[in-house]
């Protein structure tokens, strides 16, 4: 529709320039023969343009007038005929015109125009007519989006993708096989046919596929495992089969299949059974991936952060039977991805990027990135021409909590009472042995919370003690008994703490194994591929012991609640100080809060330290 819409507007546009272009100027009078005999024996008459049997006169005063002649005779012979001054004739200038241009403008052009309308609204329906026919003949195509070799700009290399040292080692395989397949053949040896890629979002997972195509110098196939599916059962299974019948004829090459679950989970879950068409699709792929024979130099890769949901017969020796786990970065590897990430961005002087990369564990690949990228936009705003410390540090905090919102108005006393909760979180982490050491205090709003404690460990850790846990069950009720504590009552702050700590005392007891009851687990979690997710938890033990259950998380709370109170009552004078600072500065970073806690010494400075004892005084501390 809009396509013809377009053709009729451009019609009557073509119609007006016509009815512009044969318009007159002005209209002329129309005289008779005689008349123009009259004027031409009286020395009127300039001259006499000639157009068939049409006259155009144009008298020596510059006026135009019309005439027809006879169309059997010339114009001389007709005016003759009318008793015309031959000497007065001679001095007139006769011109006759013969213009085709005219005549097709006039006479033909109108005849034609809707004609060639016709025409061209035919040939336009049977294009479209012609354009469906092929998109229904390409419906099953494969929609996989090809890197080849020779394109530079998007080759990626090891060199790129920092850290992931054993993941490297594992694929190197992969590129030699595809750079040399005689040296493995001659010994019999068969490469995998497929490789799995395990790990959390944002860990590398699409890029270290595309660094293996990059150092074996392969086309790469890129699609997702969503890209299959579709409303028609069938067109699955025949973009799987248009996919690595493409991989084939580019050989060697790499297939790659994000978000494989999305087409590789269970089978028999779904509402059609064994017609579903996410079913139809994989067992295509199971098919194609037996079909491979041992001289194919097509490998594929796939990648999911849930390996737990796939078929089975995925992971069977001869389909996807090697696993590379993409596991979080530890601090070298942080730092490594820091420097790649800024190797392109000027850096201030006073930048440490270690330090850096010991505030941000629990960061994937692509959170550091988003962090250098967040501290960039910072630099900018701000009119810098590099970026600095202070940009990274923030950035920080907004990739986990979200931007400032210091436009947010909170009266004096909701900001005293959000001083006394963070204080409460940052002390009673300061003084357990186990609990991360604090990095920063902020009073300032970010995202959905009011006031943040940042802590992070010293260094990487993949196991925790029950010790740990104990102790930041009190760190989590440090703001709760902070508020009970000054001000005699609490507020709804303190929720997403209470949460926190109560699953962390469950998992203690049902997945831990860390409390009286002994060491085993309580429940078992299931997760139900049918209309939709749906995870449930099966209770492996009777209610008796459901109650006991409740009584350890009770006990795990109160005692919590105990060595927090004991710590704030026995250091109210530090919480008050600490506080106060907070309110006059509402930000107070490592070193500083070090000082005000007495965890290290002051240094000599030449201002006098603010009162800080009378400042708590004034605020009722």
């Amino acid at each position: 529709m809009k396509n013809l819409g377009i053709l009729i507007l451009i019609f009557l546009i073509i119609s007006g320039i016509l009815a512009l272009y044969n318009a007159p100027k002005q209209k002329p009078a129309n005289i008779s023969l005689g008349t123009l005999v009259t004027q031409i024996d009286q020395g009127k008459v300039k001259e006499i343009s000639v157009d068939n049997n049409d006259l155009t006169i144009t008298l020596k005063d510059g006026t135009i007038e019309k005439s027809t002649k006879e169309s059997e005779s010339g114009i001389v012979e007709t005016l003759k005929n009318y008793g015309v001054d031959s000497q007065q004739l001679q001095s007139v200038n006769v011109d006759v015109q013969t213009s085709s241009a005219n005549f097709w403008l006039t006479t033909l052009l109108p005849i034609l125009l809707p004609f060639l309308f016709v025409a061209g609204f035919i040939w336009f329906m049977m294009r479209q007519a012609q354009r469906g026919n092929n998109q229904a003949m390409s419906f099953g195509s494969s929609r996989a989006r090809m890197i080849d070799p020779k394109d530079k700009r998007n080759k990626v290399m090891f060199k790129d993708v920092a850290g992931a040292k054993e993941a490297k080692e594992e694929l190197h395989e992969i590129v030699d096989f595809l750079k040399n397949p005689n040296k493995f053949l001659k010994l019999g040896a068969k490469i995998p046919k497929g490789v799995l890629l395990l790990g959390p979002p944002g860990t590398g997972k699409t890029l270290i596929a595309k660094a293996v195509a990059g150092e074996a110098n392969v086309p790469f196939f890129n699609i997702s495992g969503s890209e299959f599916v579709e409303m028609f059962v069938g067109v699955g299974a025949s973009r799987v089969r248009d996919l690595f019948k493409q991989a084939k004829r580019s050989a060697p090459a790499i297939v790659f299949i994000d978000e494989i679950d999305a087409v590789g989970r269970h089978r028999g879950a779904g509402l059609g059974g064994g017609h579903d068409e996410r079913e139809q699709t994989l067992n295509q792929i199971l098919v194609e991936m037996d079909g491979f024979d041992t001289t194919t130099n097509v490998i594929v890769i796939a990648a999911t952060n849930r390996p737990d949901v796939l078929d089975p017969a995925l992971l069977r020796p001869g389909r996807f039977d090697r696993r590379v786990v993409m596991d979080l970065p530890d601090i070298e590897e942080r730092l490594e991805i820091l420097n790649i990430h800024s190797a392109n961005k000027p850096l201030g002087k006073d930048v440490n990027l270690r330090r850096i990369a010991e505030r941000t564990p629990g960061f994937s690949g692509a959170d550091l990135s988003n962090l250098v990228n967040e501290a960039a936009i910072l630099a900018a705003r701000r009119g810098k021409k590099h970026i600095d410390m202070d940009e990274l540090t923030e950035s920080i905090e907004k990739v986990i909590l979200g931007p400032e919102r210091r436009s947010k108005r909170i009266d004096d006393e909701e900001k005293k009472i959000i001083a006394y909760h963070e204080a409460g979180h940052a002390l009673v982490g300061s003084s357990l042995k186990n609990a991360d050491p604090v990095r920063k205090v902020s009073i300032i709003s970010r995202g959905q919370a009011g006031g943040y404690t940042l802590s992070a460990p010293e260094k990487d850790k993949r196991l925790h003690t029950r010790g740990y846990f104990i102790d930041e069950l009190s760190v989590f009720l440090g703001g709760y008994v902070s508020e009970k504590l000054t001000f005699g009552d609490v507020t709804t702050g303190a929720s997403n703490d209470l949460e926190r700590a109560t699953m962390m005392a469950r998992n203690l007891i049902t997945r831990f194994g860390m409390s009286d009851l002994g060491p085993r687990t309580f429940g078992h979690k299931e997760e139900l591929v049918f209309l939709g997710r749906e995870i449930q938890e099966e209770k492996n033990y009777s209610e008796k012991t459901a109650e006991e259950i409740d009584n350890q998380v009770s006990k795990f709370i109160n005692e919590a609640y105990k060595v927090a109170e004991k710590i704030l009552t026995e250091k109210k004078a530090v919480l008050d100080n600490l506080a106060v600072v907070l309110l006059q500065k509402e930000t107070v970073e490592q070193d500083e809060y070090d000082e005000i806690v007495g965890l290290k010494k002051p240094e000599k400075k030449e201002e006098k330290p603010p009162e800080i004892g009378k400042a708590a005084s004034e605020l009722g501390g």
